[in-house]
C-alpha cells in the first residue's frame, strides 16, 4: 500500500487537496492517507493531524505575533512525518511551512511533490534555490507558471487549475434555484460580498464592503460568510438594513449575485469563473502592507488580471478601497452593460487559458508515477 503524507494548511488548499486525495484513491484504492487539512480532506481521509482553522496565518505581523505556534507546528510535523514514513510528501501552497517540510523530508530522502506552486513568481524568487534542491515535481495549475520554472530549470507539469472541475458541474446545475427562499432573501439584485474566510481578513474588509450598501437600496448586499467563524462575528459588521449574511453558501450566492466585491485571493477567480462582474479589494494590516510593497513584484493582486495580463477588473487597494472608489465601481458593475459584458467576455478567455477540467486527476496521475518510482 503506497503512503501519502499531504499538507495544505488554509480551506482552498484543502479544497483542492480533498479532490486530489479523491483522485489518488481512484487510481490507487488502496492508498494511504495521513494529512494537515480541513473539513474537505476529513471528509475523504478521516481526521486531520492538524485542522487548516490552527494554522492560516495572514501576513507578515499575524506570522510574527504567532511564530511560537508556527514553530511548535514544524517540529510537529517533522517527527509525525518521520514517524510515517511516505512514500510520498504533497505539499499544497503554503510555502511559509511547506518548504521548510521539503528541505527536511529531502534530508530524509522523501520524495517530494509540490501541488499549487509558492507564488515565487510574484515574490521571493529566492525560494527557487531551496524549490530546485528539495522538490521532485511541481505540478502548477496557472498557465504563465510552466514557462517561469521551466525557465529556472525545474521539472514542471501544468495539469490545468482545479477549481474547474470543482464549479463547471455546480454552475450547469439548478441546485442554487431555492438559495433564495432557503435564506429569506427577496427577488431585488444581489450584490454578494466575499470578504475572505480569516478572522483577521474579514475584520480589515468586510466593514468597507458594506459601507456602500446604503446608496443602492433598490439591491441586497449579501455576505459569503463561514461557520468557523459565526454569525454573531459578520453582525457586528453589519450595520444597513439592506445588508444579509449565509453561511457556507459562497458558490449558492454567486449563482445568484449580478455583482460582486472579493477580497484578493481564489475567491476572484471563483466569482470569474460564476461569469459575476467584480472589483477587487484589498487592505493589510498597515506594516504589513508596507513591507509587501517593498518586496512583491507583479502588476496585478487579482488572479484574473494575472492571467490576462491586464486589467481586466478594478482592484480597489488599501487607501484606495474607500467609501467612494466603492460606490463608485459598484455603480458600473451593475448598470453598465458594456462594462460588464466586456468584464464577463474576458471571463470567457480566462477559462479557456486555464486548460478546462480534470485537473485533479491529472495531479494525481503524476504523483502515481512518482510513488511507482519509489516502490521499484
Amino acid at each position: 500500500m503506497a503512503r501519502y503524507y499531504v499538507i495544505a494548511g488554509e480551506s482552498s488548499g484543502d479544497m483542492h487537496g480533498a479532490n486530489l486525495m479523491k483522485s489518488i484513491r481512484t487510481l490507487d484504492p488502496d492508498a494511504g492517507f495521513r494529512f494537515w487539512g480541513g473539513d474537505r480532506m476529513s471528509a475523504v481521509a478521516g481526521e486531520p493531524v492538524r485542522h487548516v482553522s490552527d494554522l492560516a496565518f495572514m501576513g507578515f505581523w499575524e506570522v510574527l505575533i504567532n511564530l511560537k505556534k508556527i514553530l511548535k507546528n514544524i517540529r510537529f510535523c517533522k517527527q509525525d512525518l518521520l514517524r510515517y514514513n511516505p512514500d510520498v510528501l504533497i505539499l499544497i501552497d503554503y510555502p511559509g511551512f511547506n518548504l521548510r517540510m521539503a528541505q527536511f523530508a529531502a534530508k530524509h530522502n522523501i520524495k517530494v511533490v509540490y501541488y499549487i506552486s509558492p507564488q515565487i513568481w510574484a515574490w521571493k524568487q529566492n525560494r527557487i534555490k531551496t524549490i530546485r534542491k528539495t522538490v521532485d515535481k511541481m505540478l502548477v495549475i496557472l498557465p504563465f507558471e510552466q514557462d517561469f520554472y521551466k525557465r529556472l530549470g525545474m521539472e514542471v507539469e501544468f495539469t490545468g487549475h482545479p477549481l474547474l472541475d470543482e464549479l463547471i458541474p455546480l454552475k450547469e446545475t439548478s441546485r442554487y434555484d431555492d438559495f433564495r427562499s432557503d435564506n429569506n432573501l427577496d427577488d431585488t439584485p444581489i450584490v454578494a460580498l466575499l470578504p475572505g474566510s480569516r478572522k483577521q481578513e474579514v475584520s480589515r474588509m468586510l466593514r468597507g464592503m458594506t459601507e456602500a450598501a446604503g446608496n443602492f437600496p433598490d439591491h441586497q448586499f449579501v455576505v459569503a460568510g463561514v461557520s468557523s467563524l459565526g454569525m454573531h462575528f459578520y453582525k457586528s459588521y453589519t450595520g444597513a438594513s439592506n445588508v444579509s449574511v449565509v453561511l457556507d453558501q459562497t458558490y449558492a450566492l454567486l449563482a445568484n449575485a449580478r455583482a460582486a466585491l472579493v477580497a484578493s485571493g481564489t475567491a476572484t477567480l471563483e466569482t470569474a469563473l460564476f461569469g459575476v462582474p467584480q472589483a477587487v479589494c484589498y487592505k493589510a494590516n498597515v506594516v504589513s502592507y508596507h513591507i509587501a510593497r517593498k518586496l512583491v513584484n507583479i502588476k496585478f493582486i487579482s488572479l484574473v488580471n494575472l492571467i490576462m495580463d491586464k486589467a481586466v477588473l478594478q482592484e480597489l487597494i488599501q487607501h484606495n478601497f474607500n467609501p467612494a472608489a466603492v460606490q463608485c465601481e459598484l455603480q458600473r458593475l451593475l448598470f453598465d452593460e458594456a462594462y460588464r459584458n466586456s468584464m464577463q467576455s474576458e471571463y470567457r478567455q480566462v477559462y479557456e487559458r486555464l486548460g478546462g477540467t480534470g485537473a485533479s486527476r491529472k495531479a494525481a496521475e503524476h504523483i502515481i508515477d512518482v510513488v511507482g518510482y519509489v516502490n521499484q
